[in-house]
């Protein structure tokens, strides 16, 4: 017996002394396994928030990228809608300045030939004076000639001033091309006293290319050309001016009314060109060598010609 206790004692002390250290080992196998199992769960709980985490993010790219892809054509189909609306635009805008240049064109050619009508009425209102004109000043000096008869009296006129004047040119032409060019040669008193030469039919075009080359006449001017029907013949009238010696001459011709042909002026001077043409239209006088011999007021269906004397209208309501 061991400090006076018994072997029971002892044994009691021993298995309570076991016990206890089953019970301490226990709870120090309880403690590690609970130590153990904590860090597994912490992992664990890491990794749940770490993929969530990771889902979430990648949630939050792919909704930022839809996001941006949506934004992205959202603004492909604003821009898409905003060029078409300029290309619309931009057709309405081409169609609708097509639309005012052609009217524009339109109009133009309307005033175009609204002036030409105009033109060709202004035209035949002066060929139609002209023609009044002459006939009135033919029968003035037809009433004076048969009043001079009548008084048996010899009517005597002041020299022109411009006799001098035609008497040089009648000089300076038989000089170069002899005496038998010219018809007639006088001052016209009802025309300003202008000399007058009156060529025969066919010395016209080389009297008239005399006149302008000759270097002491120089006529380098045709100011007037036009045609009258004195109904026993046709008569061409030609004003011709010398800037050199500012001076003028008329140059004529007769012609047959019936076959009334004559050699045109265009070569020596452009500005024949359109009142031959008016000759052509209204008296049906042909000009040789014209580039163009067309009707310039009348249509070129048109039946006659206007100012000839004897003229009937094709249609009488005209």
């Amino acid at each position: 017996m061991t400090d006076g206790k018994t072997p029971e004692e002892l044994a009691e002390e021993k298995r309570i002394a076991v016990e206890e250290a089953k019970r301490k080992a226990a709870e120090l196998r309880q403690k590690k396994a609970a130590e153990a199992e904590k860090p597994a769960d912490d992992l664990e709980l890491q990794k749940k928030k770490a993929v969530a985490a990771a889902k979430a993010k990648a949630a939050t790219l792919k909704k930022q990228i839809e996001l941006e892809k949506n934004e992205s054509v959202s603004e492909e189909s604003d821009d898409l809608a905003l060029a078409k609306k300029k290309a619309v635009a931009a057709a309405k805008a081409k169609a609708a300045a097509l639309k005012k240049q052609k009217e524009m064109k339109k109009d133009e050619t309307t005033s175009e030939d609204g002036d030409a009508d105009l033109a060709k009425k202004k035209a035949v209102a002066a060929a139609k004076a002209k023609a009044v004109a002459a006939a009135k000043a033919k029968a003035a000096a037809k009433a004076k000639a048969k009043a001079s008869e009548e008084n048996d009296e010899p009517v005597e006129e002041t020299p022109s001033p411009n006799q001098p004047v035609l008497d040089r040119y009648l000089h300076i032409i038989q000089q170069n091309l002899g005496d038998n060019l010219l018809e007639d040669a006088y001052i016209n008193r009802l025309a300003k006293d202008v000399p007058t030469l009156v060529a025969k039919k066919h010395t016209y075009l080389k009297l008239a290319q005399f006149l302008k080359h000759n270097e002491l006449l120089a006529f380098d001017y045709l100011s007037e050309t036009h045609g009258t029907d004195f109904e026993s013949h046709m008569e061409i009238y030609n004003h011709l001016y010398s800037y050199q010696n500012s001076q003028s001459v008329a140059l004529k011709v007769k012609i047959d009314r019936d076959e009334p042909v004559i050699d045109s002026l265009t070569s020596l001077w452009v500005g024949a060109d359109w009142p031959e043409r008016e000759g052509f239209d209204l008296l049906g006088i042909v000009f040789k060598g014209h580039p163009n011999l067309t009707r310039i007021m009348m249509p070129d269906d048109w039946v006659g010609h206007p100012l000839r004397k004897d003229y009937e209208p094709y249609d009488v309501e005209v």
